[in-house]
């Protein structure tokens, strides 16, 4: 035992002593992770789970009795704890299943060796800009990247092709593909500053904010419908429309924070600063029956406050909810502190309306007019029927023993009892059902409203629903293990107290703080959070991985930046230049780091399978919202219309249905509503739309959608309406523009998908292939037909069925080529 215990320090201390040969111990990079993760469950925050009276995670308390004595590793019960054998002191203990390696105990080792110099968590810490390397290239982003490549023995990668590069950022910033005409102009343009141009006709485009928009609504949880078991509609499309007028006009995003969370509090607010607070409406509502209302609203306020704490702090609150935070400094009370600002809605929780007051009216008077005359029309084919339906109810009425009683089946009867106002659709086809041969004329009345009822509903009554705050203060409680009735003590709304802003369990001698109070100190330098977080999840819209690949959390839980001095430095310089956007998405698309070519050797990826040193570009699969819209795009599909009521588009028969237990019927739009960006597209909470397969489910607020290449992925780019009618579309572009020969139509369709010419071994493959499906098509014109009429557009019927259908199935291929499908 005693050999053992020996040979265990003599390798400790060697691992010290490499450790210390090679650099300090940094406390919040090598320390604090390793505490977190093994010690803080028992020994962190959290005073109810905390065991012995020990807490680690605060300095005095970790120094006391000797846990740690700085300089004196051999003198410290923790180190001792953790290289003991004896099974009933050793920590951490073994039902906890929770080990450390040898390394992290020498790290300790050393550290408490080194002196044993505390710190705080690297995010907590107030940004300073540091000072950009000198290594004398133009964009600072390659300064810091080099540096570390340098550190790593790295170099970065030459700049990527012209034609992969023009690809790369149109669609990163457009979510579109480049046309051919601007891919050849950036061809030509030999001058330095080409790419430049490229960038600022790209940041100039109406389809930048659309493309913004999309991660932005996955983040504030966007949808058309309610969610749960109902999934009533809701119109808070004008919300996300501001979304994209906002980012394509480059609203400083410090206003576009404020005025998200409290527009409704600045003074004399403008209707536009009023619609910006749908952000905090976007949540769920539950309206099935039995919900107590009080249970709903506390559980809107719960997604509130972590909405915002994931969006903007980058923190999990979620489990502050019932208890202090287990790793963070984030306390109970500071979790009810933030509810608090959130608690002051008039919204009482009842119903499912997705139009529950306060709400901003965007309806026009053309719009005003025609649901009058619809309602109108509606009403006097109600007034028709209610006699008929009393005539039948007592019709079917008996009397028995004193009473009557009904002879008509119990759904008919209860049907008619309703009226025609209060059945739902199930009730009114049972009668139908029921009169279709013993009341002819009465059945065709109700054929009518429900028409009737189809075309007023189908009349949009944008409605957005708002944020506005009680004029008498709720109180605001905390609440025991999150139940929405069991108050404890009173909370008054207030920032984290970690962040040093002054806290207090009482009420304010003041006035209390409000959303105004909270927005303004989330943009202000008293939050370290932000700008980091925020210029992170840009960082990894364009790189593929934030510096923090954790960009949903930069609490202790969380990775340690990549490039700590780099996150430092932008955010710092996002927020000199006063939150300028589009001047941050510049500097990061024109650096070097972004223009590299991704071609990777086996040694980097051996050495960095990640690419999170960054020695080449990015390279990775598009989300599903993507493919479909390049789809659309390079065939010449793409309705461009911006904004407007969400569309329904090519979705297979049933899944509304089958969700909804038939309470709701998908009814497809028709002509160019088919073809509108996937922004679009309308969303039922409960069952997403169905070509999306790697989306958020916009339940919950998402800020790192996980993006996957499976074979299933497959099944809709290779065999979905969309994909298969915009190959064909892409087919007769080619056909038509492309050039005179079967050559042409092929170089040409390759170059709307790919953005480059076809090499002369690619292009044989293609011709290749194309004359294979000639040969199939022309012994089987009945296939190339039912080919040819896949999908709501127009075919040229000029053209020749067995080419269009042999080059229809190679472009279909194409939109399915990894290039086609990677950016």
């Amino acid at each position: 035992m005693l050999h053992r215990f020996a040979l265990s320090l003599l390798l400790l201390a060697s691992f010290a002593l490499d450790a210390n040969a090679q650099e300090k111990v940094d406390f919040a990079r090598d320390v604090l992770p390793i505490l977190s993760d093994r010690c803080f469950t028992c020994h962190g925050p959290d005073a109810k789970a905390r065991k012995a009276d020990l807490r680690l995670d605060i300095k005095a308390d970790a120094f006391a009795s000797g846990t740690i004595v700085p300089g004196k590793s051999a003198e410290s019960e923790l180190i001792r704890r953790l290289i003991t054998d004896d099974a009933s002191e050793k920590m951490p203990p073994a039902k906890s299943n929770k080990k450390l390696s040898a390394k992290e105990i020498a790290t300790l080792k050393a550290w408490v060796d080194q002196g044993a110099e505390w710190g705080q968590h690297w995010a907590f810490v107030p940004v300073v800009k540091p000072a950009v390397p000198k290594f004398g290239l133009a964009n600072p982003i390659d300064n810091f990247i080099l540096q570390k490549l340098q550190s790593e023995g790295l170099k970065q990668s030459p700049q990527a092709q012209k034609e992969r590069l023009i690809r790369r950022v149109t669609l990163d910033l457009t979510g579109l593909p480049p046309t051919i005409e601007e891919v050849d102009a950036f061809l030509k343009d030999a001058s330095p500053a080409a790419y430049e141009k490229v960038v600022d006709r790209l940041l100039a485009s109406p389809r930048y904010g659309e493309r913004m928009a999309w991660d932005w609504l996955d983040a504030a949880r966007y949808a058309d419908t309610n969610g749960y078991q109902g999934d009533n509609e809701r119109t808070m499309w004008p919300w996300r429309d501001w979304v994209v007028k906002a980012f394509n006009e480059n609203l400083p995003y410090d206003r576009f924070t404020v005025w998200q969370l409290a527009g409704d509090l600045l003074p004399n607010a403008t209707q536009e600063q009023i619609l910006a607070t749908g952000f905090n409406r976007n949540h769920m509502i539950n309206g099935e029956g039995g919900r107590i209302p009080e249970e709903n609203r506390v559980e809107y306020v719960f997604d509130q406050t972590e909405t915002v704490g994931t969006v903007w702090l980058g923190l999990t609150l979620t489990c502050s909810r019932c208890h202090d935070h287990k790793f963070d400094p984030l306390t109970k009370r500071d979790y009810y502190q933030l509810f608090a600002f959130f608690n002051q809605t008039p919204v009482q929780g009842g119903g499912g309306n997705g139009q529950t007051a306060p709400v901003v009216d965007f309806t026009t008077v053309e719009t005003r007019n025609r649901l009058k005359a619809a309602q109108k029309a509606y009403d006097d084919l109600v007034k028709q029927i209610a006699p008929i339906e009393k005539k039948l109810r007592d019709a079917g009425a008996v009397m028995k023993n004193g009473m009557y009683e009904t002879t008509l089946p119990t759904g008919v009867e209860s049907g008619l009892r309703k009226g025609p106002n209060g059945r739902a659709e199930p009730n009114t086809d049972e009668i139908i059902a029921y009169y279709k041969n013993k009341e002819p004329e009465y059945v065709a009345l109700l054929g009518k409203l429900k028409k009737a009822k189809q075309q007023r509903d189908a009349i949009p009554i944008p409605r957005v629903m708002v944020m506005a705050d009680l004029p008498k203060p709720r109180d605001t409680f905390m609440l025991n293990r999150g139940a929405y009735d069991k108050h404890e003590e009173k909370a008054f709304a207030n920032m984290p107290a970690v962040f040093g802003v002054p806290r207090s369990g009482q009420p304010f001698s003041a006035r209390r703080y409000n959303r105004l109070d909270l927005a303004e100190w989330i943009v202000s330098p008293r939050n370290p959070l932000t700008a980091r977080v925020t210029v992170n999840r840009f960082w990894q819209t364009f790189l593929g991985t934030g510096l923090v690949k954790t960009s949903d959390d930069f609490g202790v839980q969380g990775e340690y930046p990549t490039h700590p001095e780099l996150l430092d430095w932008l955010a710092a310089d996002f927020v000199e230049s006063r939150w300028d956007v589009k001047r941050l998405v510049k500097l990061i698309v024109t650096s070097h780091t972004y223009q590299q070519s991704s071609r990777v050797t086996p040694a980097l990826l051996e050495r960095d399978p990640d690419n999170r040193l960054l020695a080449r570009g990015p390279r990775h699969r598009m989300p599903a919202w993507m493919i479909r819209d390049q789809a659309l795009a390079a065939s010449g599909l793409l309705t461009p219309t911006l904004g407007g009521p969400s569309v329904k588009t090519y979705q297979p028969a049933g899944v509304w249905e089958e969700a909804t237990f038939g309470n709701k019927k998908y009814q497809m739009d028709q002509g160019e509503a088919l073809y509108r960006r996937s922004l679009y597209v309308f969303w039922r909470r409960i069952v997403g739309p169905t070509q999306f397969f790697d989306a958020a489910n916009r339940q919950t607020c998402s800020v790192k959608t996980t993006i996957t290449n499976t074979p299933l992925h497959a099944l809709t780019t290779l065999n979905d309406i969309t994909f298969v009618e915009a190959a064909r579309a892409l087919a007769q572009l080619s056909m038509e523009q492309g050039g005179g020969s079967e050559v042409d139509w092929l170089a040409f369709a390759f170059r709307r998908v790919t953005a480059r010419e076809p090499s002369t071994a690619e292009l044989k493959l293609l011709r290749n292939a194309f004359a294979k499906q000639q040969k199939l098509y022309a012994a089987d014109h009945t296939a190339a037909l039912k080919l040819l009429a896949v999908g709501e557009s127009t075919r040229n019927a000029k053209l020749d069925a067995t080419d269009h259908a042999a080059l229809t199935t190679v472009c279909l291929l194409m939109l399915n080529l990894d290039e086609a499908l990677t950016n």
